[in-house]
């Protein structure tokens, strides 16, 4: 059974591909059931392997370079945090048809962490605000900045401007295309981020996140991992919390103005650009990014 495919240039990975992969490098482990997960990710194939452990290949060359980045950093990382997060314990090398390096991880419990299966949304917040501060006091030193690696997460807002209006532009006749572009621009006006980079895990969602009887337990996924502007880690303010949640989030972290429009900005502009994308092929990330896009303009609406 293959993971179904949402890039013209995805590699296809099946459940057969994988054991072929583990029977050559990894035979220890051979013997064990392998399951497609069938998630909102979109750059990595998952299947959890036994009851403990999960397989992750990148579905495009684009995420070829998160392998590495990954194996480096999350071992540093998982004693520092107050939420769990993946820990490899394997690198794969390309093999039986297969192009590039992989991953196994520890299996992460729980289920993704969308609103309604959140008991507390203040807690919820509060969760998530303690673990961006605890992540932005990592020592940033020899972190790779935004680049390819990681889509870019964490670079200045204007740096989106061309292809944020291009999404805008696409979404003609769905969308209040004014509207969106009155608020992108205020987001625009924001001032640029002159401190220090910080750790940022770049693309904070639900999709990203799972909870355990109702309360956050960790944070998966870090491709967007680098060091930038903390701005971009404040997305999750729109494209999860609700106008009331998102008070709590922002208290907690003692957010300035300035970086919160931009965190605004960047909810919207990662929304805008994922919308047309995964309209038809990913529904789930589709909801979010237009979640995140009714409450950026909720916000603008009434700060206008």
């Amino acid at each position: 059974m293959s993971v179904g495919k949402m890039h013209i240039d995805e590699v296809d990975t099946d459940v057969s591909l994988v054991g072929r992969l583990l029977a050559a490098q990894f035979p220890q482990w051979a013997d064990l059931p392998i399951e497609p997960v069938h998630s909102a990710g979109t750059d990595n194939a998952i299947y959890q392997l036994g009851d403990d452990m999960a397989v992750r290949l990148p579905r495009i060359h684009g995420a070829t370079c998160q392998v590495d980045k990954e194996h480096q950093w999350l071992p540093r990382f998982a004693p520092l945090l107050p939420l769990a997060i993946p820990v490899p314990l394997a690198k794969g090398t390309p093999g039986e048809g297969y192009p590039w390096h992989w991953s196994v991880y520890r299996w992460l419990k729980g289920e993704n962490a969308t609103i309604d299966r959140i008991a507390d949304p203040g807690q919820a917040a509060t969760d998530l605000a303690q673990f961006v501060a605890a992540l932005q006091r990592i020592d940033p030193t020899d972190g790779p900045p935004p680049g390819p690696h990681n889509f870019n997460r964490g670079v200045p807002l204007a740096m989106r401007d061309s292809p944020t209006r291009a999404a805008i532009a696409t979404l003609h006749g769905t969308l209040d295309t004014d509207a969106l572009t009155a608020a992108w621009e205020a987001a625009l006006q924001a001032p640029a981020w002159h401190g220090s980079p910080v750790w940022i895990h770049g693309d904070l969602q639900s999709g990203n996140l799972l909870a355990v009887q109702g309360r956050l337990s960790a944070v998966i996924d870090f491709g967007g991992l680098g060091v930038g502007d903390s701005a971009c880690d404040l997305q999750v303010a729109w494209n999860l919390l609700s106008a009331e949640t998102r008070n709590v989030f922002r208290a907690a972290l003692s957010v300035d103005d300035a970086t919160w429009a931009r965190g605004r900005g960047w909810a919207l502009s990662v929304g805008l650009i994922a919308l047309p994308y995964y309209q038809s092929t990913n529904p789930v990330l589709a909801g979010i990014s237009r979640h995140a896009i009714d409450e950026v303009l909720t916000d603008h609406k009434h700060a206008a």
